[in-house]
C-alpha cells in the first residue's frame, strides 16, 4: 500500500458545515438505505456479492469492498445502484406478449419488470414474444448463420459486467464462423486512446497505477469527471491532497463534484468534505488541442521541458516544436476559448511539477479528432518525461468494469487477442494456434454495423447487452436500421427497448447470467491493468439464464460442426488457460482461482525506466493540427454529459451532484441573460439533425458552450461525424437556442 499522511488537513476541507449541510451533494448514506430497501428480498445474496465479487460498476476494480491502493472499505453509489440487477427476480414472460406497448416504455420501467428467464422468439407480424427452448433458439440462429455470408453478420458485446472469458470465447466463436465483424463497447468510448497511446508509446493501456495519483505532485483531468463516474477514485484524490498533490481540471464546465466531494468512508471527508481541484481551466468544447499547444508554446519558450529526456528517449520533438511555434496566439486563443494567460498558468503548474499524472475520458475521446486529442496530451507528458516512473503516467480512465479486457481479448473488429492488428500474417499465426482458418480482413466496428444495417447489408445481428437505440446518435435512424435486419438476437439480463423494434423477419431474446452466477468464476481487467478473479456467488438463479461464453461457443459449434471440438471449452478455467497461451502478457490469468486472486500485467508502470516498445525504442511526439470548431454567430457548442446514471442506465431524474434534471441544458449565466432566459425556462435546442426540448439550468459553463444529458442529446448528434480511424462517434454538436412557445 502507498504511504500516506494520516493527520487531518483542514486546508483541504470543502466546508465547515458538518456533513455538507446546505450544499448540493449526493446523500451517500441514503444510498445505502435505498440499496437495503431495493434488495430486501435477497439481502444475504446482495451482501455476498458486495463482500466477495469484483465490482461490476466502473473499472476501478475493487474485490469485495477492498482494493490494492488503500486500506479500508470502498463502496460507491454506482455499485449500490447496479446491485439490484443481480438480485432481482425473474419477470413474468407474459409481459412480453405486447411488443408495441413495451416499445413505448422507458428503459427504467422495462428493467423493473425483472430478469429475462427464458429464450423468447417473435416473428414478423406477431404481436409479442413466445417462450422457446434453448435448443430451438440456437438451432434457429445457427441455421441462419450457415446460410449467411460472413460479411453480412455481426456480433456486438457491451461492457455490462462482461468478463474476459466471455469476450475471448465470443471473438473466437465469431472467427470460427468466419467473420471479424465483432466489436465491443470500447469502440464508442476509448478507442482513440488505444490508437493514440499505441502510436506514441507502443502501448495501448494506462501506463501507471492509481497509487501514482497519491505519490504525484500534480494530477490533471482532461474532459473527465471521476466524482460522477468513478466516485471511489475521489478517495485517492483525498489522500493525494494530503500528500501535497495539486489537482487541475481542463473542461468546459466547472464540475461541482470535482470542486468538492464528501467521501462517506472517510470520517474527515464525510464531515467536512474534500476540496479536490486547485485550478479549473475553462476551454471550449473541442478546444483541448489548441489549449495544449498553447501550453507547449509557453513551456518551450520558458525552457520548462526536460531536454535530456526529450533528447535521449523521444523522437519527433523538432517537428512538434516547429508546429507549435508556427501557431499564432490569436489562433490558439480562438480555437481553445482560453486566454494566453490561462495557458501560461497551466504551463507553470506543469513546469513546477516533478511528477504528474494526466487522466482523461469521454470529453477527450468522443470527438472527430479524438486520436489527435490523445496525442496532444501524450505530447505534453513527454516534454517532462511523465511516464514510466513513480508518480507519473498517462491514464485513459475506464467507466465500465469489462471494457478494458474487451479489446485485449480480441473482441474487436480491428484487432486479434492481445491487441494484435488484423492482418493476413497475424490471422495465419492465430489460426495455427486455434487449429482453423481465421479471416484476415478487418471487420465492421459498432457504428459500421448499424450503417450496414441501414443499407440493407446486414442479415444477422447478435448483440450481447448494449442498446444501440440509446447509445448511438440519431436514434430514429438507428431504429430504422435495426428494423431492416432479418434476424436480431439480443442476449441480456433485462429487457431493453431495442428488443421491441419490429424485425424484418424475427427477433430472438436470450437470457444471460451475471458474472456472479457463472460456474467456475470469471475475471475482469481494471483501468490499471489489474486482472482480478470474481468467484461464483451462491444465491438465487434465474430460470434458464446462461453465461454468454457458453452460448457463443455452442452457437459456433452448431454453425460449424466440424470445428466443435476446437471452439468448445469445458469451463472458464479452460478459457483462462488458453488466454494465457494466446495473449502472452496475460500469463498468470490461468492461476487465478479464488476471491482476491489478481495480478497487474506489465507491473506498476508500463514503459518502466523509459523503455518504449516501439520500433526504435523511443516515445514519439505527434504534431497535430488545430481543429477549427468555432460555431457561427448566434449558435453554441454543445456537448453531451452523464448525470445520475451508469452508461445508458439512468438512475434518477435529477443529478444529485449538479442538481440538474434530465431535460436540463447547462448554460453560462451571461449567455442566458443575453437570450433573456432564466433557470427553469423552457427552450428548444435545434440543428440540422433535430431538436431537443430542455429547461435552462444556469451553471458555471464556459461562455458559448452548452451541455445536455446523454443519451437524450443524441437526437442532435450527427451519426456520420466520427473519428476517422477509431470510428468513435463525435458526441458534440453546434446548436441554436430559442425560447419554447
Amino acid at each position: 500500500m502507498t504511504r500516506i499522511r494520516k493527520r487531518w488537513t483542514p486546508e483541504n476541507w470543502a466546508s465547515l458545515a458538518p456533513f455538507g449541510i446546505g450544499h448540493q451533494r449526493p446523500n451517500n448514506f441514503a444510498e445505502v438505505f435505498r440499496a437495503i430497501g431495493e434488495n430486501r428480498d435477497e439481502l444475504a445474496y446482495a451482501w455476498r456479492i458486495l463482500n466477495r465479487g469484483v465490482c461490476d460498476g466502473c473499472a476501478l476494480g475493487t474485490t469485495g469492498m477492498k482494493d490494492w491502493t488503500l486500506d479500508g472499505t470502498h463502496l460507491c453509489n454506482i455499485r449500490l445502484r447496479l446491485l439490484r440487477l443481480n438480485t432481482m427476480p425473474a419477470m413474468d414472460v407474459a409481459l412480453l406478449g405486447n411488443a408495441a406497448a413495451l416499445r413505448k416504455k422507458p428503459n427504467a420501467d422495462l428493467r423493473a419488470m425483472g430478469r429475462l428467464p427464458y429464450p423468447m422468439r417473435r416473428r414478423a407480424g406477431e404481436k409479442g414474444f413466445a417462450r422457446i427452448g434453448w435448443g430451438e433458439a440456437l438451432d434457429a440462429i445457427a441455421d441462419r448463420l450457415r446460410g449467411t455470408d460472413p460479411a453480412r453478420m455481426a456480433f456486438y458485446l457491451t461492457s455490462r459486467g462482461m468478463p474476459n472469458e466471455s469476450y475471448y470465447a465470443a471473438q473466437k466463436s465469431a472467427r470460427a464462423i468466419g467473420t471479424n465483424n465483432i466489436d465491443n463497447a470500447a469502440r464508442i468510448c476509448h478507442s482513440p486512446s488505444t490508437f493514440g497511446l499505441k502510436n506514441s508509446l507502443g502501448v495501448a493501456a494506462t501506463t501507471c497505477s492509481y497509487s501514482d495519483w497519491i505519490e504525484s505532485d500534480l494530477v490533471v483531468f482532461f474532459g473527465s469527471n471521476v466524482a460522477n463516474n468513478q466516485p471511489v477514485a475521489t478517495k485517492y484524490l483525498h489522500y493525494a491532497k494530503k500528500n501535497g498533490c495539486r489537482v487541475a481540471c481542463v473542461n468546459s464546465y466547472r464540475e461541482p463534484g470535482m470542486e468538492r466531494y464528501w467521501i462517506p468512508s472517510l470520517p474527515e471527508s464525510a464531515l467536512f468534505g474534500t476540496r479536490i481541484a486547485d485550478r479549473f481551466f475553462a476551454v471550449d468544447t473541442g478546444g483541448d488541442i489548441a489549449f495544449v499547444m498553447g501550453t507547449l508554446k509557453h513551456m518551450i519558450a520558458s525552457g520548462s521541458c526536460d531536454d535530456a529526456f526529450v533528447r535521449d528517449h523521444t523522437a519527433g520533438f523538432e517537428e512538434l516544436k516547429a508546429s507549435v511555434e508556427s501557431a499564432s496566439w490569436e489562433d490558439l486563443e480562438e480555437a481553445s476559448g482560453a486566454s494566453r494567460r490561462e495557458m501560461q498558468a497551466f504551463a507553470a503548474m506543469i513546469g513546477e511539477a516533478k511528477r504528474a499524472v494526466f487522466v482523461w475520458s469521454m470529453g477527450i475521446t468522443q470527438h472527430a479528432h479524438g486520436i489527435d486529442n490523445v496525442a496532444a496530451i501524450v505530447n505534453l507528458a513527454l516534454t517532462k518525461g511523465f511516464v514510466g516512473r513513480k508518480g507519473c503516467g498517462l491514464m485513459p480512465i475506464r467507466g465500465h468494469s469489462g471494457v478494458q479486457g474487451g479489446a485485449e481479448m480480441g473482441c474487436y473488429a480491428t484487432a486479434f487477442p492481445g491487441g494484435v492488428p488484423v492482418t493476413e500474417e497475424n490471422a495465419r499465426r492465430l489460426g495455427g494456434q486455434w487449429g482453423f482458418d481465421v479471416p484476415h480482413a478487418e471487420g465492421m466496428g459498432a457504428t459500421e454495423m448499424i450503417d450496414a444495417a441501414g443499407r440493407g447489408e446486414l442479415d444477422v445481428l447478435f448483440s450481447a447487452g448494449g442498446n444501440f437505440l440509446e447509445v448511438l446518435p440519431e436514434p430514429d435512424a438507428v431504429e430504422e436500421a435495426l428494423a431492416r435486419i432479418p434476424l436480431r438476437v439480443h442476449m441480456d439480463i433485462v429487457a431493453t427497448n431495442q428488443m421491441f423494434v419490429d424485425a424484418a423477419e424475427e427477433t430472438i431474446l436470450l437470457p444471460a447470467a451475471t458474472r456472479y452466477e457463472t460456474p467456475g468464476g470469471v475475471t475482469q481487467t481494471s483501468t490499471e491493468r489489474r486482472v482480478m478473479f470474481s468467484p461464483e456467488v451462491p444465491g438465487r438463479r434465474i430460470g434458464e439464464a446462461r453465461p454468454e461464453w457458453r452460448v457463443f461457443t455452442e452457437l459456433a459449434a452448431r454453425t460449424k460442426p466440424g470445428l466443435a471440438e476446437k471452439v468448445s471449452f469445458a469451463s472458464t478455467a479452460a478459457i483462462r488457460d488458453e488466454i494465457a497461451r494466446v495473449v502472452p502478457y496475460y500469463d498468470g490469468i490461468q492461476r487465478l482461482a479464488a476471491a482476491g486472486d489478481q495480478f497487474q500485467y506489465g507491473g506498476r508502470h508500463l514503459c518502466d525506466g523509459w523503455k518504449f516498445p516501439t520500433e526504435d525504442g523511443r516515445a514519439h511526439f505527434r504534431a497535430t493540427e488545430i481543429p477549427r470548431n468555432r460555431p457561427p454567430k448566434g449558435r453554441f457548442l454543445m456537448a453531451t454529459r452523464r448525470g445520475k446514471q451508469f452508461n445508458s442506465l439512468v438512475h434518477e431524474e435529477r443529478d444529485s451532484i449538479t442538481g440538474a434534471v434530465r431535460d436540463a441544458v447547462l448554460m453560462n449565466p451571461k449567455d442566458a441573460a443575453a437570450l433573456g432566459l432564466r433557470s427553469g425556462d423552457a427552450v428548444v435546442l435545434e440543428n440540422e439533425r433535430g431538436e431537443l426540448r430542455c429547461r435552462v439550468c444556469v451553471a458555471r459553463m464556459k461562455r458559448g458552450n452548452l451541455q445536455v444529458h446523454w443519451p437524450e442529446g443524441n437526437v442532435l448528434i450527427d451519426r456520420t461525424r466520427r473519428e476517422p480511424t477509431a470510428g468513435v462517434p463525435d458526441y458534440n454538436a453546434v446548436v441554436s437556442v430559442r425560447k419554447a412557445p
